[in-house]
Formats: structure tokens, sequence, C-alpha cells
């Protein structure tokens, strides 16, 4: 059963994302968020998030609920509220899917685990941006990966692409008793999100939202042949590295489907 306070805390949460988001000086959102206050404000959106549980907002462990047809999706999103300054909403992921390698363009974001265990891993912004026809002048850049592998070179001569060296920050695992993971414009904007050892769903707030008419579009990535995640969740040795990434399609075995919030009202 929901707690008896949970109807004002998702309120609150939404409340306090409003007020922390909002445009400077009352104007259209710029996609960043500025001003004397937003660490603070920040910082008590994390708590507030921190606090919401599964149970609280009517969910229980399991996988994206069925639609018609033989396939279902890795992954189901329940909308919750959208402004102008934020969107707010649950990712439901069946066990083992993974929402690949994606960015968040000029966007702050906060993720909650509310059931299962997502192992996340999470990139800086591209620090420089290759683009190529025939692989001219690529070998130097793929030779200053971490790999260096002749398998990154092949690669990156294989032919029309366009490659990005980013900063691989961390690889570790989160839970409902984990605090939110957060991202910047800046700093761990790009990020993997597994679902392991069974079904898993979290809170998710962009700020603002996706919106490809501001230059604000989902672009999907992955690492360069001979480049790979540390083995173990969790070990930062080694962190940061640099690494090189491929800009790719959407995958063609990963689409998002949508279903119902099932929780308590929000009024942002």
């Amino acid at each position: 059963m929901p707690r008896d306070n949970m109807a004002s805390l998702i309120q609150r949460v939404a409340r306090q994302a409003r007020l922390t988001f909002r445009p400077p000086g009352g104007g259209k959102h710029s996609g960043g968020a500025s001003g004397p206050r937003f660490a603070e404000d920040l910082h008590r959106l994390q708590e507030l998030l921190n606090e919401v549980r599964a149970e609280d907002l009517r969910l229980a462990p399991r996988g994206p609920s069925a639609v018609p047809g033989p396939v279902q999706p890795p992954a189901s999103y329940m909308h919750i509220c959208e402004t102008e300054s934020f969107s707010m909403g649950v990712f439901v992921l069946r066990a083992g899917a993974c929402i690949p390698l994606h960015d968040h363009p000029g966007m702050n974001g906060l993720l909650k685990v509310l059931y299962g265990t997502l192992r996340i891993a999470c990139f800086d912004t591209p620090l420089a941006t290759v683009e190529e026809d025939d692989g001219g002048g690529g070998g130097g850049a793929a030779g200053d990966s971490a790999s260096g592998s002749a398998a990154s070179q092949k690669q990156a001569r294989s032919g029309p692409q366009r490659r990005h060296r980013a900063l691989l920050r961390s690889h570790q695992l989160y839970t409902p008793a984990s605090p939110p993971c957060l991202l910047s414009p800046h700093t761990d904007n790009l990020h993997q999100i597994h679902a392991v050892g069974g079904p898993a769903a979290f809170l998710d707030i962009l700020a603002p939202p996706y919106d490809p008419e501001h230059g604000r579009d989902c672009h999907y990535y992955r690492l360069l042949d001979g480049q790979s995640l540390p083995p173990s969740p969790g070990d930062h040795q080694g962190l940061p590295k640099e690494v090189w990434l491929l800009e790719t399609p959407q995958a063609a075995d990963f689409w998002c489907g949508g279903e119902p919030y099932p929780g308590p009202q929000v009024s942002p």
C-alpha cells in the first residue's frame, strides 16, 4: 500500500523540479539551469527524489505490460507530467533489457531506481568529433584512444561515420537503496542503462524535455571496436578515461512502448 504521504511527496517532487529548473528571469528555458540558488534547489530535489519507492507509485516488480502482437517492447514509459522546463515519468525495463548509450543535449537529469538493479555507464559529452568519408586522417585519432587497438582503427576507416572522443566517468550498479543518478549538460550526459538480474524500473526527470526543434534530439552511440566497459561495475580503477564512440542509428532491437501511469496524479 502507498504511504499516506505519497501523494504530497510526488507532488512536492514535481513542484521542486519546476522550482529547480525554472527559466532564469521567467523567460523560455534555454536548456541550462542557472541562478545563485540552483545548487541548493537541486540538492533539495535529490533529497525528495531519494524518498520515492515503487509502492508509492503503485508499481510492483515486473516487465512492461503486454502489447498486441507477438513481440513486446524491451522498455515502456509511463508519463507523469511535463512542462516547458522539465518532464517526469517512469521507465520499466524487462529483465536483461538495455537502453543503449544515448545523450541528453543541453539537459539536466535525475534517475532514481524504484525496483530491480540497473548497471549504468556514464560518459561526459564528446570532447571532440571527427567526421570522415574515407578514413583519411583518422588513424592518429583512433590511435589516441584508450585501447589503441588495430580493430578500433579498422572500424574508424570502415566508411562514412561520425566519431566522438568522450570521457567514461563511471560504470556502477544502482538499486532502490542508491541515491539518484545525476547528469548535467556537460557531466555524465551520456549513459547506457542495463537491467540486470530481473526487471527494473526508474523514475526519470529531464530538464528541459527532449525537443528536436530546439536542438534537444536524442543521439545513440556505441564504443568503437576494441574498447569495452570495465568488467566489474563499481571498479573505478583507471576511471575516468578517454574513449572513442561511434554515433549510430537507434538499435533495431530497442524500442520503447507506452503504458498508463498508475500512481497519484501530479499537477506541476
